[in-house]
């Protein structure tokens, strides 16, 4: 019997229905229980507490030697322990460029890479479920789980600092404050657009998993062409050719901190962000389902 054959054999079997092959529910369950989503979780949770020692140790931030990565633009360092907000956009700051990429390589990288290394992808397949349904249900929890991680430290980040720093407005490091009712939702602007910026690491970061059996070749592999975007925005010679990088908007989340809201640099960083990870998850899907599985 030929491979369509089959194929419509199982599509006409009774209860047999593609689109309820591993559902999103028992994948997320899959992921949850992996040690590397709980140690993440740990080290984002932690990574608030940690910086509220090194400022009691340390002393008032933004004094010598204190000044964040920010230039001339931001520099929340100085404003870090005015309150509970400022706290949770300082630990953003801090995080946003290497720290937070970790999680979206690791979710999106491991994924379909794990399952070739563990020779359980044949298996899977073999369910049946269609090679487009397993990515699919993949990605979507991988996206999901990167997401619940750059949510996760700031609300850590929020409390924590409301029981060090005590909970006010946002004291903005260009002069003036944003009110109470506006803080939470500059914030999770904020959020929203690291999670956009950060897509074009989860494009590479599952592409190369479908395309490797080796997970820590993927996760390292999406990093490492991420911190090589970074190198060469720090190239002023490419002049105007920079704005085509990813890596040259993803501080443009900065805007959301003024006291009027600028929305041109995240709308320009949104749509280059998207516009490549969507073409690296075309070449994701398209090369998956033409792939020989073997593993």
């Amino acid at each position: 019997m030929s491979s369509a054959t089959e194929v419509r054999g199982h599509a006409e079997a009774p209860g047999y229905h593609a689109r309820r092959t591993l559902p999103l529910r028992v994948e997320a369950m899959r992921q949850l229980r992996r040690r590397r989503t709980l140690l993440m979780g740990g080290v984002l949770a932690a990574l608030p507490f940690i910086l509220i020692i090194a400022f009691a140790i340390g002393g008032t931030p933004g004094g010598e030697g204190g000044g964040g990565g920010g230039g001339s633009r931001i520099n929340l360092m100085d404003v870090a322990t005015e309150s509970a907000a400022n706290f949770a956009a300082t630990c953003l700051f801090v995080s946003a460029g290497f720290l937070l990429v970790v999680p979206v390589a690791l979710f999106c990288g491991d994924t379909v890479a794990s399952e070739a290394s563990w020779s359980s992808l044949r298996y899977l397949l073999a369910a049946p479920v269609p090679r487009s349904r397993l990515l699919w249900s993949k990605l979507v929890v991988a996206l999901g789980f990167s997401l619940a991680a750059m949510v996760l430290l700031p609300v850590v980040a929020l409390a924590a600092g409301a029981a060090a720093y005590g909970w006010g407005p946002l004291q903005l490091p260009t002069g003036g404050a944003l009110g109470t009712a506006d803080t939470v939702p500059r914030l999770a602007l904020v959020v929203g657009f690291i999670f956009v910026s950060q897509l074009v690491t989860a494009g590479l970061a599952f592409w190369l998993s479908t395309k490797t059996d080796a997970p820590l070749g993927a996760v390292g592999g999406a990093v490492g062409l991420t911190i090589v975007g970074n190198v060469l925005d720090a190239v002023t010679a490419l002049g105007t050719w920079r704005e085509f990088l990813p890596a040259h908007w993803q501080f443009a989340w900065a805007d959301a901190l003024q006291p009027d809201l600028e929305w041109s640099g995240m709308a320009k960083g949104a749509a280059i962000s998207v516009t490549y990870a969507l073409i690296l998850f075309a070449f994701a899907f398209r090369g998956f389902s033409r792939k020989d599985i073997v593993s």
